[in-house]
């Protein structure tokens, strides 16, 4: 990786982590960080390492991305998700590297039409990417990102699939879950709410069925998963599209059972379901007085304001990427779950979800910079090799645990 220059785009919570985690490649002989706080190249020139320089970028503005990527052997996005698809297309446009810890197409679309052009536009970025030889490294953080990796390796330990169940969540250890909803915020708020009224597609007895947006929480569409390694029970429910993934893993031929999860401590769900019921997740802007105000940006500013819902020193956070598939083994019915639980680092601070999606983040641009990604266009997180990737987490104290066991038929979460 000799004289490599790398660009990273956004310095959040898990941006902190994934730089932190680049400055520990040597030959990485330059780091741009680009965000848009006023004071990013002071807070970047404060880091001490000669490498590093700090930029300020309105992402909103192409040029200016343009400047900041342009020349890059990588970049690395970690800006919110609505920029993801533009800095897809500019990275195709430039012919430089790119790894993204978000989907590049919204998930939460809900036009026909304009779902349709995203995936008309990933098509032709994937073509000119391959026609370049350069690499976009799409939806590698925890989840979508080391669940896809999980889930690849999962499927292929059985012959045949016939449920499939996975789950992406970070919510705060059980003694720091000490306010009304038991949760604190590792990432962005506004995301949250967000990922809060989206709508998700489950795989019931063969047959796709979506669940609306406002419906996620409604206990008829959540489950209870009780690890004890976790501390007590769990309220899990629905927030992706399976038949997307039965598709992208090539088992919707026996698939009759599977879903996306996201899991919270018991309570959390009945808040959010009334919230969300009564427009409190909706991003369209209502007046309030003389102010344009989204309930959602509303919701994020009110929560955000309080420490009750951020992590003080000390306090832990836990990460859960688990993925449980059931079919058959040789002509027996076999369960396969693999599953990381990762914690909070109370030496580095790095929380856990900053952990789970900044490492993974770094760890792509390595592994691009180096060699050992060398496929080219648009790469799913399932085509990364699975066992570089592990060796690779694990370093970073991040480590995996499977189980093998006889199924019992039992198709449901």
């Amino acid at each position: 990786m000799s004289g490599k220059k790398v660009v990273q785009l956004g310095y959040g919570m898990q941006g902190k982590a994934c730089l932190a985690d680049l400055l520990s490649a040597p030959d990485v002989t330059e780091i741009v960080v680009a965000d848009s706080h006023p004071g990013i190249s002071e807070t970047i020139r404060a880091l001490g390492d000669s490498r590093l320089k700090g930029v300020r970028v309105d992402a909103t503005r192409r040029e200016e991305l343009a400047a900041v990527m342009r020349g890059a052997d990588v970049v690395v996005e970690l800006l919110p998700g609505l920029f993801a698809l533009s800095v897809a297309r500019l990275a195709a446009d430039l012919g430089v590297n790119l790894v993204s810890t978000m989907y590049l197409a919204n998930p939460g679309e809900q036009d026909p039409d304009r779902r349709a052009a995203q995936r008309r536009e990933l098509e032709t970025i994937d073509a000119e990417m391959k026609a370049k030889g350069r690499t976009i490294l799409e939806e590698f953080g925890m989840d979508p990102g080391i669940d896809l990796v999980l889930g690849r390796k999962v499927l292929s330990d059985l012959d045949e699939v016939h449920a499939f169940h996975s789950y992406g969540a970070g919510f705060p250890a059980p003694d720091s879950a000490d306010n009304p909803i038991r949760y604190k915020f590792t990432w962005s708020i506004i995301g949250v709410m967000r990922s809060y009224l989206r709508p998700a597609k489950v795989i019931r007895e063969g047959r796709d069925l979506t669940v609306p947006a406002d419906e996620m929480f409604a206990p008829r569409n959540t489950h209870i998963l009780d690890l004890p390694e976790l501390g007590g029970p769990l309220e899990c429910f629905p927030n992706g599209d399976s038949g997307h993934y039965a598709d992208l893993f090539g088992i919707r031929s026996t698939v009759r059972s599977m879903g996306r999860y996201i899991c919270r401590w018991p309570g959390h769900a009945a808040f959010w379901s009334v919230l969300a019921k009564c427009g409190f997740l909706s991003d369209d802007p209502i007046p309030v007085g003389d102010l344009q105000v989204a309930p959602t940006a509303f919701c994020a500013a009110l929560l955000g304001s309080q420490e009750q819902f951020h992590y003080r020193d000390g306090e832990r956070d836990i990460a859960l990427i688990r993925t449980d598939a059931r079919g058959l083994k040789g002509g027996r019915p076999t369960r396969v779950v693999y599953q990381i639980v990762d914690k909070r680092d109370l030496t580095t601070g790095f929380t856990a979800m900053q952990r789970t999606v900044g490492f993974p983040a770094s760890i792509g641009a390595r592994m691009i910079l180096d060699g050992r990604l060398p496929r080219t266009g648009i790469v799913s997180p399932g085509e990364v090799d699975f066992q570089v990737f592990m060796e690779e987490l694990g370093k970073r104290g991040i480590t995996l645990s499977r189980s093998e066991s006889a199924w019992d038929g039992n198709l449901e979460p």
